[in-house]
């Protein structure tokens, strides 16, 4: 964490500009060698990134040049994430002075890298990575608290993944005794190009809840755009209980106001009795570049340390997970308007939006948290994932720097 200890230290290195502050110190004393180099390294990233947001590109391709070559994608985590801002800061410059002019996709790369993801370095992750498991437990038992009275269940998944989380879902309704489950009931909304990734999801599931003789059936919505969903969409039975699990969804809907309007007036006909949404805790979307390139710096910063204590030795682990980072770090760093697609935002942002819908923040439970608490400590590395509260909403973070939100909302 030296370069974002370093970053908070430099908090005021150029008046013209906000940098925020954070919440370390730093005694730059006692540094070795090679953390000099890196402080270093990063005076420089910092330079190139202040002459960029002032176009002075000339000025910034001396300070970059000396950051492209002091730095790779295989050295120590600080270099690691000097080496991919530094790439997405010279598409950036090659961007403005017109020496690219290929227009970006409108693709979200970073989505499209996780969802291709092979299965194993994905399960390597969430193995050894505590994010994943803290945030999907807390969720999931909120769900299985809020369907306590039900006995048939239907769970809306904005974006599946492997849909790992489920699994503890059903063995919580397996194992009640008192309102016996009747039907358990996900619906997968998905792009229609990733049909056999979310079938395989489907089936998977399918298999486990039969080996629990759990009543269950996977439905699929396959649209070519998100701003196709409709209402008639999902078949919804009269005595369904509703429960709608947004991972890392909407902040992929931020950059297109319209759509995300569509989606959240649906979800609001559908009457779900819970959503639970995962979150990036940032702030990306910035008007101003720079600010929004130290705010990732620190974010990413801290990725990348808990990536190396914790997946160290897991090489192509690491660089796999690593290279979906770096897509992330290009959308903020190089792209701008219509080309920035994911726009992640903090908590306080998210619920003066979900105002607008007259939806409702709910708490989680006293055993949500203890048992959240648990699972972080199960982790080997665990001591370094800190859990807090923000109002009813809880922030997962690493070593004190926020990283993700987990909320729960219902509709008035």
């Amino acid at each position: 964490m030296l370069l974002n200890r370093y970053i908070q230290y430099s908090a005021h290195w150029n008046d013209s500009f906000y940098i925020p502050m954070h919440p370390y110190g730093l005694d730059l004393g006692g540094l070795s060698e090679e953390e000099n180099r890196d402080i270093e390294l990063a005076q420089f990233l910092l330079a190139a990134a202040e002459r960029v947001g002032c176009q002075q590109f000339e000025r910034a391709n001396g300070l970059l040049l000396h950051c492209e070559w002091s730095s790779n994608a295989s050295a120590n985590p600080v270099q690691r994430v000097i080496f991919h801002f530094a790439r997405a800061l010279r598409e950036r410059i090659y961007k403005e002075t017109g020496r690219m002019t290929v227009k970006g996709s409108g693709k979200n790369e970073e989505r499209e890298l996780l969802q291709k993801m092979d299965t194993n370095i994905a399960l390597k992750c969430h193995l050894k990575v505590p994010f994943n498991q803290v945030m999907q437990f807390t969720g999931i038992q909120a769900i299985v608290e809020h369907v306590a009275c039900e006995t048939k269940i239907h769970l809306i998944d904005l974006e599946i993944r492997s849909g790992v989380q489920y699994t503890a879902l059903m063995q919580a309704l397996a194992e009640r005794r008192d309102r016996i489950v009747q039907l358990l009931k996900i619906t997968a909304i998905g792009l229609s190009s990733l049909k056999t990734m979310i079938e395989e999801t489907g089936k998977r599931l399918a298999s486990f809840a039969e080996s629990l003789n759990l009543p269950f059936s996977y439905k699929t919505v396959f649209v070519t755009d998100i701003a196709e969903i409709r209402e008639d969409h999902f078949e919804i039975g009269e005595d369904e209980a509703v429960a709608v699990y947004s991972p890392y969804f909407l902040r992929s809907m931020v950059s297109r106001p319209d759509c995300m309007e569509n989606l959240m007036r649906v979800i609001r006909n559908i009457k779900p009795v819970i959503m639970i949404v995962l979150e990036v805790e940032a702030n990306h979307n910035s008007p101003s570049f720079v600010n929004r390139f130290i705010e990732a710096l620190f974010f990413y910063s801290a990725y990348f340390d808990c990536l190396e204590t914790c997946i160290k030795h897991e090489i192509e682990c690491r660089m796999t997970i690593e290279a979906v980072l770096s897509e992330g770090i290009r959308d903020i760093v190089a792209m701008e308007g219509r080309e920035r697609t994911v726009r992640n935002v903090k908590i306080d942002v998210w619920r003066r939006f979900f105002a607008r819908y007259r939806m409702v923040e709910t708490g989680f439970s006293e055993s949500s948290l203890y048992h959240a608490h648990l699972v972080a400590k199960g982790f080997s590395f665990g001591k370094f994932c800190t859990i807090e509260k923000n109002g009813k909403c809880l922030i997962v973070g690493w070593k004190g720097t926020p990283m993700h939100s987990i909320s729960a909302w219902r509709f008035l």
